[in-house]
């Protein structure tokens, strides 16, 4: 197989439920390629859960052709389609009484594993999505908070080392701030990994920073538009296309780049354990107005300045806690809405374990906006010629 064959192909697949004789999936072709995060988007009932479960065989096609690498998998055992597929869901389905290692361990074991390789795979596992196997091994869900019960929910989705991942609305369950840390960690695993991943979910911002190819659905899973997020942004297929995008096409432009795509400022900058007389003389050598306080591990705290330095807190105490932080993987939109809220007009662009990579200015953030408002203005008026 190819790049460019597809490693899961729908033949007009189609899913008509008992008693009634509307179809909740009408005759839908599509297609999903090796290492692409493929993003099934629409409004709510048009769909999207009922096709991820067809891809599986959770429930069964009423007409149609399901492939898995080439092979026509509709009419053989569908246990063996789903051992090549792992599977997450919003509400995450950990076994409760059982532990973090034995949730991680729960295919590895219908496979037959033996003890070590699956000990071995579960340790693994939890360093990747940056729990620590010491700590977190023999915890239960119910001791977790939702975001790691959702990464945990993902480690176990991966334990068998399936080819294929199924996600329907895998973040959905959990607050904004540990939902975007979600997506963020989620896609630098992605960029070591290289599953291809079938994404479901009802929000076109989570759609258009997650996929490398969306489909957009209407009703009966008809697929409305097919195509990057770029290509969609740039050229929506219909009216229904354009008002599922909604208002607001120049900030969903930001949505298509990253913080690691755009050249960080630096600043002045101490790190502890320093003191007062230090941080007035880069002050004074800097000519800035502000000083960013990094502790030892160079994670920022503070942001100091010279009346701070006249306070009596200690440095780590003084000044105004950094309360914007943005990462590589998130996208300009995040970043954007965070250093809104920045009392400093930066935001810290910090590493996944928080240690310090420079500053990203809201002054780039515009530039970057008035250019992509241009470029739309532009658009529009070649369309109008």
């Amino acid at each position: 197989m190819t790049e460019n064959q597809a490693l899961i192909r729908l033949d007009k697949v189609e899913k008509t439920y008992p008693g009634s004789n509307i179809p909740a999936v009408a005759a839908l072709d599509l297609e999903v390629l090796p290492g692409e995060i493929l993003v099934l988007v629409g409004p709510s009932g048009c769909g999207k859960s009922t096709t991820l479960r067809l891809i599986n065989r959770m429930i069964e096609p009423t007409k149609g052709r399901i492939y898995f690498e080439g092979e026509d998998v509709t009419d053989v055992d569908p246990d063996r389609l789903r051992r090549k597929i792992g599977y997450v869901i919003q509400q995450i389905g950990l076994f409760p009484h059982r532990t973090i290692a034995e949730n991680i361990a729960t295919v590895p074991g219908l496979v037959g594993w033996d003890r070590d390789r699956t000990a071995a795979r579960v340790d693994e596992l939890l360093e990747v999505i940056g729990m620590d196997p010491s700590v977190f091994r023999g915890r239960y869900p119910k001791e977790l908070s939702g975001g790691q019960a959702q990464r945990v929910g993902v480690a176990r989705a991966l334990a068998a080392d399936p080819d294929v991942l199924l996600m329907d609305e895998p973040f959905g369950a959990v607050d904004p701030i540990a939902r975007d840390r979600l997506q963020n960690e989620f896609l630098r695993l992605q960029d070591e990994l290289q599953k291809t991943i079938v994404f479901v979910t009802h929000d076109i911002d989570e759609a258009i920073k997650m996929g490398d190819r969306i489909a957009i659905l209407q009703e009966q899973s008809v697929i409305a538009q097919h195509d990057t997020p770029e290509a969609i942004l740039a050229g929506p297929a219909s009216k229904f296309v354009e008002d599922f995008l909604g208002a607001g096409a120049t900030l969903k432009g930001l949505n298509l780049l990253r913080v690691r795509e755009v050249e960080v400022d630096d600043i002045p900058t101490v790190t502890a354990p320093t003191s007062r007389d230090e941080v007035l003389r880069v002050l004074d050598s800097s000519g800035s107005d502000w000083v960013l306080y990094l502790d030892e591990e160079r994670v920022p705290i503070r942001w100091l300045d010279r009346r701070a330095l006249d306070g009596p807190e200690a440095l780590h105490q003084a000044g105004k806690e950094v309360l914007v932080t943005v990462e590589p993987e998130d996208t300009l939109r995040d970043a954007l809405e965070k250093m809104l809220h920045s009392t400093v007009g930066v935001g810290c662009c910090v590493d996944p374990h928080g240690s310090y990579l420079g500053v990203i200015k809201l002054e780039t953030l515009m530039t970057l906006i008035a250019d992509l408002q241009r470029a739309e203005r532009e658009k529009q008026e070649a369309a109008s010629l």
